[in-house]
């Protein structure tokens, strides 16, 4: 009960406090807005296709890694099962043959995850620039100080006025933009 009280006044607080803000900006003159990038992306012309490009690659390169987890699996049991019938220069051996094993495959493993990552993004980088250019002419338009996004985890906004969302104003310029 004491918790919810402390949240129940942290969130009176706020309100309190950001309708003092909003105030103060609408007697300063400036204007704040917000968008969800999440959705703003989902309806960009061409993401769809970049998307499908990019798992596309992923699960290739998803196939690989399995594969080579698989071989060094397949070694691991055969030294496993085999290693009592070995002597123990030759067990030690081959215990230093799986550790080099398993250190190349972390080694691809990393180079396969670099890889992904660099290609989202190359695929993604055009999108979310025009994104932000449509964003940023939105605010210059609209004599916006600030447009937020309620996409971005730990953004803060917990409650906003939708007349505030220009979300579909940002996808409208983008789909109009093709």
């Amino acid at each position: 009960m004491k918790r919810f009280v402390s949240v129940t006044l942290l969130l009176v607080l706020a309100a309190v406090v950001g309708g003092q803000r909003a105030q103060a900006q609408q007697q300063s003159g400036q204007k704040i807005a917000f968008v969800n990038t999440q959705l703003i992306l989902k309806d960009t012309p061409g993401f769809a296709q970049a998307e499908s490009t990019f798992t596309r690659e992923v699960e290739a390169l998803r196939t690989e890694a399995g594969r080579l987890q698989a071989t060094l699996d397949s070694a691991a049991a055969a030294f496993t099962r085999d290693q009592i019938l070995l002597s123990p220069s030759a067990r030690e051996a081959k215990r230093k043959e799986l550790e080099t094993q398993q250190q190349q495959l972390e080694a691809r493993m990393a180079e396969l995850r670099d890889r992904a990552n660099a290609r989202q993004e190359e695929l993604l980088n055009p999108i979310t620039v025009r994104i932000q250019t449509v964003i940023d002419g939105i605010r210059a338009e609209g004599n916006y100080a600030m447009i937020f996004d309620i996409a971005t985890l730990g953004s803060g906004v917990i409650s906003a006025d939708r007349s505030l969302d220009l979300t579909q104003t940002v996808i409208q310029r983008l789909q109009a933009s093709r």
